[in-house]
């Protein structure tokens, strides 16, 4: 974890220079202890694919600031997180010399968030959902450890509900035309996400 938090705060660093105060407060949010899934470990992994999907972007740094802040507040029992991070970057961006413009964009593509579902002209919305399910189309024992990590973090929710509640969540992903929106994202990881989706369904429907 510390070295998860080190590599992250290098990497803000060489792309937001003068506003570590800010990089460390975001790395302090992700390395709660009570987060197993999004963590400081998933933050990583979602601006790797940020970095993969980057000539998709319109305004890649924005995109990559949104990332930072998708996760920033994440409280199991709430439903409202992607509002509540959006928030927060809403109120914490100005002090660090970010024009209106630019915290609206952030804020706007963190609320794309709850739904991963960007407008077909939205090139920025389209990396930053495929960057943050990309997770989905990871080989199987990597898709199982994410499942399990979810798991751990609703830990206090009772295997019916969660069960239930997960294979919602499934079945509407399934159902969607496209998990992907990116080029890259349709073409490499539509078929491995689905099929981890259908091998992950028929396992809690069994």
């Amino acid at each position: 974890m510390f070295d998860t938090g080190e590599a992250l705060i290098e990497r803000w660093e060489s792309h937001f220079p003068g506003r570590q105060s800010l990089g460390r407060e975001l790395v302090y949010r992700y390395g709660s202890v009570v987060r197993s899934y999004h963590d400081l470990t998933h933050l990583a992994h979602v601006l790797q694919r940020v970095d993969e999907l980057a000539d998709e972007a319109d305004q890649v740094l924005l995109v990559e600031l949104a990332a930072w802040y998708h996760d920033a507040v994440y409280d199991v029992r709430r439903d409202d997180n992607e509002e509540r991070s959006a928030e927060l970057a809403e109120s914490t961006l100005p002090a660090y010399e970010f024009s209106d413009s630019d915290v609206a964009e952030v804020a706007r593509l963190v609320r794309l968030t709850r739904t991963h579902a960007p407008h077909g002209w939205d090139r920025n919305g389209s990396v930053l959902c495929d960057a943050d399910l990309a997770i989905l189309a990871s080989p199987p024992e990597e898709y199982d450890a994410y499942v399990h990590a979810v798991r751990t973090e609703y830990r206090h929710v009772p295997d019916p509900k969660f069960v239930q509640g997960r294979v919602a969540v499934l079945r509407r992903l399934r159902a969607l035309p496209a998990l992907f929106h990116t080029k890259h994202g349709h073409d490499q990881w539509e078929q491995a996400a689905r099929d981890n989706l259908d091998r992950e369904l028929a396992f809690l429907e069994l």
